[in-house]
């Protein structure tokens, strides 16, 4: 008889784990809360003159999915992606003219020596960061537990203590001269949670955000909106016998007996399990099983968010006064490392409701005409820094206006902006249970990356088990290496307990 699976959250994480197993022979039974499936991939709809016009509500961008994910799941024959070739654009205050950042390494180091005074080795930083992609990227494919041991043996010493066990500062301090170059590279330090760049294992952030194989380190898009990942899943998973129920309210989970209640349609349902697995953030994995010693050591933990989200919308195509229309774009409002930092831990005190640090300008409605896709409207969504976790983003109407004036600002159009909304770190717990906020449910700080990116009493031998609990698990945004709709955690959770129960 084939062992009965249920997972909890049909996230990106959950869909995929639920795909692999699937295709195990495991029975699956995928659960979730919300009316549809996707997690923070998801889609918004908003009317504009008396039509429906959809945006992506969370994730926008496609990048730190495995290419071997995408492929074996089935999504590569269902959704077409469209990558920018072109250099991303950087502002920083007062610049009249952006920098580019080529992808080549060579041109890069002209480009930063020529607008940024860069006299370090920007060649070298490339080729060791490329060294450690190709670390992780191993594990993840492997599903192996993260050790320092591996990293040492794989990396040698050096570059261990550089890119994984040390800060972001002495990392960038050791191949750059300008703060310009800095600040612009530390930027993914501080994406999921206000971490300081001094912090140890923060340097280890850089290279597992760009450890995404689907486009080689980079981000994209896909035709119709990155929603279309989590529809795709779900076609793809109910083709293969995967059980979904969506507005799903658990009940009870009986850990002793392997039982598990809850009402759907007004009905109350009752099933066993053979594994239970968790695709959601840990404090609620932790409520559901009623574990109160897991849920003290959980709120211990480092959860607070401090990224923003502003989605606009434009009644004609954007006319950027520089660069081309699907260019990434990254406006920075601080000049060194140090105003950066502190603009990060600023926003730690909700008596600060914005802390403007930088965005991040993906331009959605570009690339879906670059895909065939002929929306009525443009639209971008920019990722922005720092914002506090005290109130929901239409609490804030002059910060929303604050950062909206400052992306028209490069626009030649800026009358052509119909409608705009901001999404807060209180937001995102609001609409998808991010217990404080932060993107990846807890902050990517030490005690909480890399091997400590667990939950597991024996981490050693099964990593993404939850607590004590032998036969659950965890595999949400919380858990190794992160979440950033890559699906990654819900991969190696599969192939882990695939693993154990063979051993069985």
């Amino acid at each position: 008889m084939n062992k009965k699976v249920v997972i909890i959250g049909a996230g990106i994480n959950g869909l995929i784990a639920a795909n692999y197993l699937s295709r195990a022979g495991f029975e699956v039974h995928l659960i979730e809360k919300k009316n549809n499936v996707g997690g923070a991939c998801v889609s918004e709809s908003i009317t504009l003159n008396e039509s429906s016009h959809q945006y992506a509500l969370g994730a926008s961008v496609l990048g730190l999915m495995q290419r071997f994910i995408f492929e074996e799941t089935g999504l590569s024959k269902y959704l077409e992606t469209f990558v920018p070739m072109e250099p991303k654009l950087v502002y920083f205050p007062e610049d009249n003219e952006p920098t580019k950042i080529y992808r080549n390494p060579e041109e890069l180091d002209q480009e930063l020596s020529k607008k940024w005074n860069e006299k370090g080795n920007v060649k070298k930083f490339r080729s060791d960061e490329l060294k450690v992609i190709q670390f992780l990227q191993q594990g993840y494919r492997a599903a192996k537990n993260p050790t320092i041991e591996d990293a040492v043996h794989c990396l040698g010493n050096e570059l261990t203590d550089l890119w994984i066990q040390g800060d972001a500062k002495s990392l960038l301090d050791y191949y750059f001269t300008s703060e310009k170059t800095k600040t612009y590279m530390a930027m993914t330090v501080s994406e999921s949670g206000p971490v300081s760049l001094k912090e140890p294992y923060s340097a280890f952030t850089l290279p597992m955000m760009d450890s995404g194989s689907i486009f080689e380190g980079y981000y994209g898009f896909v035709r119709g909106g990155i929603w279309r990942v989590s529809e795709a899943l779900y076609d793809i998973n109910s083709k293969l016998g995967v059980k979904i129920s969506t507005s799903v309210e658990i009940l009870t989970i009986d850990t002793n007996n392997n039982q598990l209640s809850y009402i759907k349609d007004h009905s109350e349902c009752n099933i066993e399990y053979d594994y239970l697995l968790f695709g959601t953030d840990p404090l609620t994995a932790a409520k559901l099983i009623e574990d109160n010693v897991l849920i003290d050591s959980i709120e211990s933990q480092d959860l607070k968010g401090t990224s923003g989200k502003l989605n606009m919308m434009f009644s004609n195509p954007i006319k950027w006064k520089s660069g081309p229309d699907t260019s990434f774009r990254f406006i920075f409002s601080v000049k060194d490392t140090k105003e950066f930092e502190n603009a990060t831990l600023e926003a730690i005190s909700d008596d600060i409701d914005y802390a403007p640090g930088f965005m991040q300008i993906y331009c959605e409605g570009a690339a879906m005409r670059h895909l065939g896709s002929n929306d009525q409207y443009d639209r971008l969504a920019i990722f922005l820094k720092n914002i506090s976790f005290d109130k929901e983003g239409d609490k804030i109407p002059k910060i929303e206006g604050q950062i909206k004036n400052k992306v028209l600002e490069y626009i030649e159009n800026p009358e052509d902006c119909i409608w705009s909304r901001l999404l807060t770190p209180k937001d995102l717990k609001n609409i998808f249970y991010f217990p404080q906020g932060n993107i990846d449910h807890t902050a990517l700080t030490n005690g909480q990356s890399y091997f400590d990116r667990t939950y597991s009493s024996q981490p050693d031998t099964n990593f993404y088990q939850l607590s004590d609990y032998e036969n659950l698990y965890i595999c949400g945004a919380s858990t190794y290496p992160c979440g950033s709709i890559a699906g990654t955690p819900g991969y190696m959770c599969s192939q882990q307990l695939i693993r154990n129960t063979n051993r069985k």
